[in-house]
């Protein structure tokens, strides 16, 4: 019986279950459970995964202290007597504030409509709960419609997921991270909890509840992130990473997930196979939210790990398979995510998959590979510390609309052929890695990505710049071309090359370091992208002012970086969450820090332009010579951008001279 042969026997998806279902225990909230970012049912389930890890056969089980901002909630209950004299009672979810009532306290609740600035017009919210319907998915984050409240002095915000989450059930509630302070309390209202309510509140527009909750949140907490390992033959690491905090009872996100990892770590242990690299373990804390105030707020636990806990593993390390809500198909096909450098090794790997593992017994399409990583879970920090990494691919499908961070999240969807098949795949994924004598990253991939991502927009950019720079993204992705092939007979012989595989890993880190960038919606792009998609959105503003038609110029500005925010929310609250982004340090910002370069503040421009449409007034010649000022500025950071990138993409081509020259030597 051959290695992948005796593994797959060896999978044990009951006693995964198992695992999952154990972790439910834990719970800061007794009534809908929460084990959130370095609160006591984090740390104790912390505590029961090294205890869980050590009995499996790991060893060497740490449980390394980081710090955190930590959340402890513990209920949110609201009570009204209604007109006929009955008795109701709430449950309500919270998001990261603080909020402690010491107590049921009256409170005057108000409906708000969607918490726009215009909703308060003629409006006394001052100490009061405040509703409001929110559609965090297509509209705008949470921490919008709550800072307006606050600063009109509501005691707190109560939030009715309108549609985008928690889709599964007019009784769900709904969690995400808050990205804001904690003095800004929010709490989260089912669909039919708020109809009774908006039922009671009638023509008067206000009525008394008593609200008794117990929400902390407290600055520079421990937390704990568990991992042992099977140790291999060679001082280099793969990592499989899950993370351990949940709303609500977090079966799918992310239970499943961390008891996969210890799973396949039982199997590989139990199948007798010996690592070549040392296979770690490692359960992550405070994913889902770590960071008061910051629009960076969640993957706090990797953060702190690669960067600050454990920097050894950077540049150590070829490879983190993460996990996300593994025992569900999200959809007709599945994918692993990764980064752009393991995209060829990834379908080379599916292509050669064993007869009994079939991704189409799992899901009817098959299954694919994407590129590049997101900024939704643990794998994007991995990523930008050095660490190549991948992901199930999860952020697609219909359960994120549904029951993603809701309490709909629990085994009723449990669907063992998929988690059967992920483990699989993943424990022959990570054999794959383990035996591959260099890492087989290619480096061409990045360079052919960001050059099919060069499009200029007006045909004023610096044209022989830009010329110069696809010129050396050709050469760049020649090299890197040459230096695959050098990896891949190195693994066709079984020849570690040390030197080629410290080099490969370097070269990632630095792509990471000049290449990857955010836009204010958290995609991840390249440099010169935000400024691009910017350009096109000017370009159709001035289009639709030189035609007269302000509604269209209003929604190509909507575009452009955070000006959406700019439409609804007081000033205030706009720059509030600009200047979070653009001047806190960069611990706070973690995985953003830096990630946005440029940004323009067109609210002026977009109050200007409301007001006009409003009163239908065409004449717009002042707001036209606005969105052509825009433009030039834009158009010279465009032409600093592509300057960065030739200078960066020489830097590199100069490091892979000197690799290839010492791979050859060799």
């Amino acid at each position: 019986m051959d290695e992948r042969e005796a593994y797959l026997q060896a999978v044990d998806t009951e006693y995964s279950y198992r695992l999952a279902k154990k972790m439910e225990t834990f719970r800061t909230n007794e009534v809908l459970g929460y084990r959130t970012a370095g609160s006591q049912a984090e740390i104790a389930t912390g505590r029961m995964l090294a205890e869980e890890m050590k009995a499996v056969g790991l060893q060497d089980v740490h449980m390394d202290e980081i710090t955190v901002d930590s959340w402890e909630f513990r209920k949110a209950v609201m009570r009204f007597t209604d007109h006929e004299g009955r008795e109701h009672q709430f449950q309500l979810g919270a998001y990261q504030a603080n909020f402690v009532t010491g107590g049921p306290r009256p409170f005057q609740v108000v409906d708000l409509g969607k918490g726009t600035a215009a909703d308060y017009e003629g409006r006394d919210v001052a100490g009061k709960l405040v509703m409001v319907d929110i559609n965090q998915r297509e509209e705008w984050w949470i921490n919008f419609p709550v800072y307006q409240a606050h600063l009109k002095g509501a005691a707190a915000l109560i939030a009715v997921q309108e549609n985008g989450y928690g889709e599964i059930d007019g009784t769900a509630l709904n969690a995400q991270d808050l990205a804001g302070p904690a003095d800004a309390p929010a709490f989260s209202m089912s669909q039919a909890d708020a109809a009774l309510l908006r039922r009671e509140l009638g023509e008067s527009g206000s009525l008394e509840v008593y609200f008794d909750a117990d929400s902390q949140v407290r600055q520079r907490q421990p937390a704990y992130n568990v991992w042992g390992v099977i140790p291999g033959k060679r001082k280099e690491q793969i990592l499989l990473t899950a993370h351990y905090d949940s709303y609500f009872t977090g079966f799918q996100d992310d239970n499943t997930a961390v008891s996969m990892i210890i799973s396949m770590a039982r199997s590989l242990i139990r199948s007798g196979y010996r690592p070549e690299r040392t296979i770690v373990v490692c359960a992550l804390a405070a994913e889902e939210w770590g960071v008061i105030n910051s629009k960076y707020d969640w993957s706090a636990g990797a953060w702190n790990q690669v960067f600050k806990r454990r920097p050894e593993w950077r540049g150590n390390t070829v490879v983190d398979l993460n996990f996300e809500l593994p025992a569900h198909a999200h959809d007709r096909q599945d994918a692993i995510r990764g980064t752009y450098e393991y995209r060829e090794f990834l379908e080379r790997f599916l292509r050669e998959l064993p007869p009994q593992v079939n991704p189409k017994e799992a899901y009817p399409e098959g299954i694919t590979v994407y590129a590049p990583i997101e900024t939704w879970s643990d794998d994007f920090s991995m990523a930008i510390a050095g660490i190549p990494s991948t992901v199930n691919d999860f952020s697609g499908g219909r359960f994120m609309e549904t029951h993603y961070h809701s309490q709909f999240d629990n085994d009723d969807f449990y669907d063992e052929v998929v988690y059967r098949f992920h483990h699989q795949l993943y424990g022959l994924l990570a054999m794959a890695f383990d035996q591959a004598a260099v890492a087989p990253l290619n480096p061409a991939e990045t360079f052919r990505a960001l050059r099919a991502s060069i499009r200029p927009v007006t045909g004023e950019e610096d044209q022989e710049a830009i010329r110069g720079l696809l010129k050396r993204l050709e050469e760049a992705e020649k090299l890197g071309e040459h230096l695959f092939s050098l990896v891949k007979e190195k693994n066709r012989a079984g020849e570690r090359d040390e030197e080629l595989q410290a080099g490969l890993l370097n070269l990632f880190q630095k792509s990471q370091d000049y290449f990857v960038r955010l836009d204010w919606q958290d995609n991840v792009l390249f440099p010169q992208e935000a400024i691009q998609n910017n350009l096109r959105a000017l370009r159709a503003a001035a289009g639709c002012l030189e035609a007269g038609d302000t509604g269209g110029a209003l929604e190509a500005l909507y575009r452009i970086d955070n000006s959406r925010y700019a439409f609804l929310f007081d000033e205030e609250v706009y720059q509030y969450f600009t200047e979070y982004v653009l001047s806190q340090p960069a611990d706070r910002l973690q995985w953003g820090a830096g990630r946005i370069v440029h940004h323009e503040n067109l609210y002026r421009l977009v109050e200007r332009l409301k007001e006009k449409h409003r009163k239908g007034c065409g004449d717009v010649a002042e707001e036209l010579e606005m969105v052509k000022k825009v433009e030039e500025q834009q158009k010279v950071c465009y032409d600093d951008d592509i300057r960065y990138i030739t200078r960066s993409v020489e830097k590199l081509t100069g490091e892979m001279k000197k690799l290839e020259r010492g791979s050859l030597r060799g």
